[in-house]
Order: C-alpha cells, then structure tokens, then sequence
C-alpha cells in the first residue's frame, strides 16, 4: 500500500502555468503603445520637423558656421573626459574590487556623488571655484587664466557628470571575478603591468566597451552642467545641446530640430553599440 503524494509533492510536480493569454496580449500591448507614443513617435517627430523644408534648409542648417562650431566642441569635449574617465574608472574598480583599505567606502560614495547631485549644481560648484568671485577667481584673472566661459570649464564639468560610468560598470565584474588569477600571474614573475594586460583586461574587455560608451553618451549629451560654466558664446562654448537651446528660442525651429537630429543620429549609433557589446558580452565564455 503506497502513500498518497504529498500536497508539497504535488505543487512541485504541477506543470508552471503562464497567464492567460488575454493578459500577455494586453501587457505586451501596454508596453508597445507606450514604446510608440514615447520612443518612436518623438524621434520620428525630430526628423520630420527638421526635413520640413526639404533638404536643402536641412543640409544648410547642419553645416551653419556655428552649428559646425558645436559639432566640434562637443567631440573635442567626448574626446578629453572619456580618455581620462576611462583611466580612472579602471584605476579606481582595480583598487576597490582587489584591494582593502581605509577610505574605500567613501571612494565609494565620491564616486557615486555625480549620480545624486543635479548637473546644475554640478556647474554651480565649478562657478564658485573657478568664476571671477569664486575661491581660485582671482588668482585665475591675475594670471589670465579663463576656466568659467571657456572651454576649460566645459570640459571639467563634463568630467565630473561622466565620472561613474566605466568605473560602477568595471567594479561588479573585477569583483565577481575576484584576484585569484592576478595572485597567480604574480607568483609566477608577471609585473603588475603584465599581470593587467594579459590576465586581468581579457576579463574586463566587454564591461570596459559598455562603460566607454555609455560615458561618451552622457558626454556629448550633457545640457545642465555645460550650460552653467559655458557663457553661451556662439561659435566658441556653446556644445551641441547648449546650440540646439539657442536655435530654438530664437524661433528657429527647422535649424534647432535639423542639428538636434545630429544628436538623434549619435544615440541610435549608441544604442546600435551598447546592443552589440551586450550579446557579445553575454555570448562570451
């Protein structure tokens, strides 16, 4: 005479049963209105707007003198604050993912800081430091040094905000990976240099790309810090958001919504990169 199953037998041999179909139909419709009405519909907008008047008015907008001007600054900018972020993202997930010492909680939390603080007041802190009344003001004007309204500032305000980006990317992966293998390289006579190169950056490849390019993203994209250090002036400070602003409150909406679509334009080819590192990443052994 055998045993009736267990009731907790039962539950655990029951088949999973997925949500009638009606509900899956609706969630997934839920999700692609909402994809439509604020993805799709405002990025289609941003091009309609700026072919309005055909092409001809679209190409004159985008190669503008100071349009031009904007394009170059922001790249400029991407191109300094990414470089050293990535070196100090690196730096930094090394020390806290493979090392003890005092102080790394709260290298920790600076490194967070740029996430909790609004980039206005990001700008602000730079203002009170670097400007003409600012802590290190005078010492700057004796010396004709311009960090405030120049491009200087523009790029340390984009330094601050992009700060987190490679380093909370690298921290999590140095750390599941742990140092076994960095312990192994030393023992048998790598250098530090060596031991980074050939042991710890194969590792680290696929979380560095994605940490690059979100940080590049943040850097060609950043309005609020920007806007506070740069001055406005046309043709020498002024980044590609901080142009596009101008344009439009100066009416121009077809030259605002043409250069806006350069911006469109960097984001779906950041998007195409961010995709592609994440199923290399997850395809990788």
């Amino acid at each position: 005479m055998t045993a009736a199953p267990s009731s907790t037998a039962t539950r655990r041999g029951a088949p999973v049963r997925s949500e009638p179909r009606l509900i899956r139909l609706s969630l997934i419709g839920a999700a692609l209105v909402f994809i439509l009405l604020f993805l799709i519909v405002p990025l289609a907008a941003v091009f309609s707007f700026a072919l309005e008047q055909g092409a001809g008015v679209y190409w004159a907008s985008v190669i503008e003198p100071d349009a031009l001007a904007a394009v170059r600054l922001t790249l400029f900018t991407a191109a300094i604050a990414v470089p050293l972020n990535l070196l100090f993202g690196v730096a930094a997930a090394w020390a806290i993912a493979k090392f003890e010492f005092v102080g790394k909680q709260l290298l920790i939390t600076l490194i967070d800081l740029p996430f909790s603080v609004s980039p206005v007041i990001s700008g602000l802190i730079y203002v009170l430091v670097f400007g003409l009344q600012g802590w290190l003001g005078p010492w700057l004007s004796a010396h004709d040094v311009k960090i405030i309204f120049a491009v200087p500032g523009i790029v340390l305000a984009t330094i601050f905000v992009t700060v987190p980006f490679v380093a909370r990317e690298l921290i999590p992966v140095m750390q599941a990976q742990g140092s076994d293998e960095e312990e192994a390289a030393l023992v048998l006579g790598a250098s530090g240099w060596q031991t980074f190169w050939r042991v710890t950056r194969p590792n680290i490849t696929w979380g560095l790309l994605y940490g690059v390019i979100l940080c590049n993203a943040r850097a060609m994209g950043e309005f609020g810090a920007v806007s506070v250090v740069s001055g406005h002036i046309r043709g020498l400070t002024n980044t590609l958001p901080l142009h596009i602003e101008i344009l439009y409150n100066e009416y121009q909406h077809v030259a605002a919504f043409a250069v806006a679509s350069l911006l469109t334009l960097l984001a779906l080819v950041t998007l195409a990169a961010k995709t592609f590192v994440e199923t290399r990443r997850k395809d990788a052994p």
